[in-house]
């Protein structure tokens, strides 16, 4: 059976302030795939992921929609709700320095209505599992490695079982073995049917685990065939 896209783009204009970032942008993903987006630096890949996040504005579409919200008219209000659906990964990880890894996961919990103190360690301890990191939880972020750091910063997109993630540049700070595993760690993570988006200018990794491809390229997205 077919699957529903789980994101469709069809003449999206995805603007930054003023200036027009990415015309006629035509695409769509499906739960469950891993698609990397490519380009040159400031080339739109960062922008295409904050418009998938509602970041920044889509105009002028015919469609622009992300697990079942209308990118396009979306109300202020309702974007906390879509971001829940949404797991982020960021290059620099943005993990809290002053506080635990546990800490770190337990306060997006907390932030995202999860009140019962032992269903939250139960969340943290499945994340963490998944990412093969749970003996680690009390650690200090600065006690762990770059790729360690990474792996808490995938489990914590996961944390609120999201339908898709969304990592941008996600091994740009990391050697090329760990970026490796990240890498895979991703895939895997596709597996459970999750859409898994990944902006990279890793080319080595994109070799190495070649999946689709969607080119920013001259204000255009284009679709890459291997």
């Amino acid at each position: 059976m077919t699957k529903e896209p789980i994101i469709s783009f069809s003449h999206a204009d995805i603007f930054h302030g003023d200036h027009l970032v990415l015309a006629n942008v035509s695409f769509s993903i499906t739960p469950g795939e891993f698609v990397y987006i490519i380009g040159r630096v400031g080339s739109g890949k960062t922008s295409l992921i904050r418009a998938i996040n509602a970041e920044i504005p889509i105009r002028n579409a015919a469609m622009a929609k992300a697990v079942g919200f209308d990118l396009m008219t979306i109300k202020e209000k309702k974007i906390p709700n879509l971001r829940r659906k949404l797991g982020i990964v960021f290059q620099d990880f943005k993990l809290l320095t002053d506080r635990t890894i546990f800490e770190n996961l337990a306060f997006v919990l907390r932030s995202t209505d999860w009140k019962n103190k032992k269903d939250i360690a139960d969340r943290i301890h499945e994340v963490l599992e998944r990412v093969e990191l749970n003996s680690q939880q009390y650690k200090m972020p600065h006690q762990l490695s770059g790729g360690e750091q990474q792996r808490v910063a995938i489990a914590r997109a996961l944390l609120n079982n999201p339908e898709i993630i969304l990592a941008d540049e996600p091994t740009g700070n990391l050697d090329p073995e760990t970026s490796e595993e990240i890498i895979q760690l991703l895939i895997q993570i596709s597996k459970t049917d999750r859409a898994v988006i990944v902006a990279t200018h890793d080319f080595i990794m994109i070799s190495k685990f070649p999946s689709r491809i969607l080119v920013c390229d001259h204000g255009k997205v284009l679709e890459q065939n291997l």
